[in-house]
């Protein structure tokens, strides 16, 4: 069975293409060869290959796995954490209602 190809559009590729660039810098900020951590992480190397390259196709637990290598697991959890848009949606249902 075929997977399906992930399709972005341009703007949010970039976005992915921004963060494998991020991961890449700090593997290379800590002198990790590509080797290191792709065993670290349980990967193959063809797959950090497409990490850093912000294939959006790559398992998202294949990314979190890079990251706790690198130590940056945390940053995982800053993803969708401030979410602005819902708080206002929030506050305009709850402004709403208290008008009733």
């Amino acid at each position: 069975m075929k997977s399906k190809k992930a399709i972005l559009l341009p703007r949010f590729q970039k976005m992915l293409e921004q963060m494998g660039e991020n991961i890449k810098l700090a593997r290379k900020r800590r002198k990790f060869s590509t080797i290191q951590v792709s065993e670290r992480a349980g990967i193959n190397r063809t797959t950090l290959y497409q990490i850093e390259k912000g294939n959006p196709s790559v398992a998202l637990g294949s990314y979190f796995n890079v990251l706790r290598v690198l130590n940056l697991e945390e940053d995982f959890l800053k993803l969708a954490a401030d979410d602005e848009f819902g708080r206002k949606l929030q506050d305009l249902e709850l402004m709403g209602k208290s008008k009733k």
